[in-house]
């Protein structure tokens, strides 16, 4: 008797799980052996390298160490928003050597407008002064030594070595890790287990450009609150699609009752 009420407490969890599923308008797939993934996610990338042909980085900058200032200020900002302070900086402060002099709140002032300025101010002069320190003055080419900075992990490390050292890898960011979940790549939530999924699914010449497009496509296309699936080039590849519709059918607003209409008796 037990085990029979355990089956059907099994079939009913499924069935459950199957109608929550179909409610949020995503379909049920089987699961993917690891060769069907990896031939979906290649199909994935072809495509974004076709929609998505430049993966220049929009942070402007002319050595590595003002791509790895910028991307450190980049963090919670848009790449508009760092542009308009780097000038500046950059002009102060040209080296690490030059920023490892300057005090926190000279920093500040110059990057009050961007989002957690005294945070990344604080890191930045620790940052300049580990490279002047460890590095003579340069910025480190390996995983290892730039994750040994002062404010900067394997998302900023990852940046650093794709386009300053042509040396692969993936860039997870919140748009990388919405993406590679809505398009089944990966179920994880934590950054690094997500680049080690991708890693497993792609070779290594293609890291670099796949993270960066999925980037540009979750900023153009596939938005955290209403992705346009309907414009999406990912569209046949992606489990996914339906999310628009489901969402959009449950935020439909109910018609107002005309309770003050209903008050007014007709004139008589």
């Amino acid at each position: 008797m037990p085990g029979k009420m355990l089956f059907a407490s099994g079939v009913g969890t499924e069935r459950a799980r199957s109608a929550a599923a179909s409610r949020r308008g995503v379909r049920r797939r089987k699961r993917e052996t690891l060769e069907e993934k990896s031939t979906r996610v290649n199909a994935i990338s072809a495509r974004l390298a076709l929609t998505y042909p430049d993966v220049e980085c929009p942070l402007a900058h002319q050595n590595t160490f003002e791509l790895l200032v910028a991307v450190m200020l980049s963090a919670q900002c848009t790449d508009a928003a760092v542009n308009k302070v780097t000038p500046e900086l950059f002009r102060r402060y040209p080296d690490a050597a030059a920023l490892s002099r300057a005090s926190t709140r000279e920093i500040e002032a110059l990057i009050r407008t961007l989002g957690l300025f005294r945070a990344k101010a604080k890191s930045l002069q620790r940052c300049a002064q580990q490279l002047v320190d460890e590095f003579e003055g340069q910025v480190p080419a390996t995983m290892e030594e730039l994750t040994k900075l002062a404010g900067v992990g394997r998302k900023t490390a990852n940046v650093i070595l794709g386009h300053a050292f042509a040396t692969p890898g993936i860039t997870v960011d919140t748009h990388c890790k919405r993406l590679s979940n809505r398009l089944g790549l990966t179920r994880q939530q934590d950054p690094t287990r997500i680049e080690r999924d991708l890693n497993r699914l792609l070779p290594p010449e293609q890291w670099t450009g796949f993270s960066h497009r999925l980037i540009i496509h979750g900023r153009r296309v596939c938005h955290a609150r209403k992705p346009n699936c309907g414009g999406c080039a990912l569209r046949q590849w992606c489990p996914s699609r339906e999310i628009a519709a489901a969402s959009s059918g449950r935020r439909r607003k109910r018609p107002r009752r005309q309770w003050a209409s209903a008050l007014v008796r007709p004139p008589s």
